[in-house]
């Protein structure tokens, strides 16, 4: 998933970025209100993990304004603060979890993990689309008794395009979504990662289904072996 951390404490943000980082998330962190809200407006994203305290911004403000605009991706606010008052205030500013600080990173995992399963392509723990299963705590990619163990950006690649099944999506669109803030990807790199990608879908009798449409991007189409 990709995944906006706001979080302005630093020796907070880096363990957590880096720890959802290994657990196959790509990670946008950012310490300030003002520039996660810039950030909302740039890219889609999968999951926000907010702080509540936040300069310029609060993370419940920006809760709130996320759900106005009609984006309707899971928050989780991640805070400091823990009376029941503040937890259901922050339930009802439209955080869809809360979670106190200290924060064990297993929970976190978890509840990241939890939250995710919310998309209804979901299958327990793993994505399903058709007969070929991708399983997000091994990185694993199955179809009917064969297996494939993926690379971190192949799986990350997979993920989402099984995250939009059949649509197209523009080369831009994979790079924003794959790539995290000052990452520049070289130019033929997501050339190269859909090659890679196809090449393993491939020992499962499945390349076809990853298409490039011309002058478009790429599309995830199981329907092409029908």
């Amino acid at each position: 998933m990709r995944i906006l951390l706001v979080e302005d404490d630093t020796a907070q943000l880096e363990p957590l970025q880096t720890a959802l980082s290994q657990a196959g998330h790509i990670v946008d962190g950012v310490e300030n209100g003002a520039i996660a809200q810039w950030a909302i407006t740039q890219r889609d994203y999968d999951l926000l993990i907010l702080d509540w305290m936040l300069p310029e911004i609060s993370g419940l403000d920006l809760c709130r304004q996320y759900r106005k605009a009609g984006k309707t991706a899971p928050v989780l606010m991640l805070t400091a603060k823990d009376t029941t008052g503040e937890k259901v205030t922050g339930l009802d500013a439209g955080a869809d979890d809360y979670l106190v600080k200290p924060t064990d990173l297993f929970e976190l995992l978890a509840r990241v993990r939890a939250l995710g399963r919310r998309s209804p392509v979901w299958q327990g723990d793993k994505l399903q689309l058709a007969d070929l299963q991708l399983h997000i705590s091994t990185q694993i990619v199955e179809r009917g008794a064969a297996q494939v163990e993926l690379s971190t950006r192949e799986f990350q690649l997979l993920e989402y395009l099984m995250r939009h099944p059949c649509q197209i999506l523009s080369r831009n669109q994979i790079e924003q979504a794959l790539w995290e803030w000052g990452s520049e990807p070289e130019s033929n790199a997501t050339t190269t990662l859909v090659r890679r990608l196809r090449q393993r879908l491939q020992l499962l009798n499945a390349a076809d289904w990853l298409e490039t449409v011309y002058g478009m991007g790429y599309r995830l189409n199981p329907e092409r072996q029908k």
